[in-house]
């Protein structure tokens, strides 16, 4: 199965030099994947490759939890593709079981941009990110960095 770029694509160049395949090319309106060449990133990325990707810098890190900063997104899209755990939506396109995240999203990019904890490069996946794959989570488990975890 291959990944598809829709209409939606602003031809930004940024989801290009980030194929592992060389399965992205320009082309009449917008890029396009070659099926052929596509194998969806598995095998080459586990971790945070939309920050890799994000041509304005909106990530924002907390301890356990990614935020874009709805500000500062242009709604390129370039990260929707890449994330590992399928956790990113286009706004129009966020099912309506998560729709309470774009709330805490929206708190959370605000508290931590004016801290400082902007994310603009990859990092390792957090020690535990294996077990939190198929672990059912809630708002509880969002910890921030003024808050802890406790059990």
């Amino acid at each position: 199965m291959a990944l598809m770029i829709t209409d939606d694509c602003i031809n930004c160049d940024v989801c290009e030099p980030e194929c592992p395949n060389d399965a992205i090319s320009p082309g009449e309106e917008y890029y396009v994947i070659d099926p052929l060449l596509c194998t969806e990133c598995v095998g080459h990325f586990e971790t945070s490759q939309c920050v890799e990707v994000c041509p304005v810098d909106c990530f924002y890190q907390g301890p356990n939890f990614l935020v874009i900063h709805p500000d500062e997104c242009i709604d390129c899209n370039a990260c929707v593709p890449v994330c590992p755990v399928e956790a990113i939506y286009a706004d129009d396109e966020l099912p309506e079981k998560w729709a309470h995240y774009a709330q805490w999203n929206t708190y959370l990019a605000e508290q931590w941009s004016q801290i400082g904890y902007n994310l603009t490069e990859k990092l390792d996946p957090l020690p535990d990110a294996e077990e939190w794959k198929s672990k059912e989570k809630s708002e509880q488990d969002i910890m921030t960095w003024d808050s802890e975890k406790t059990e």
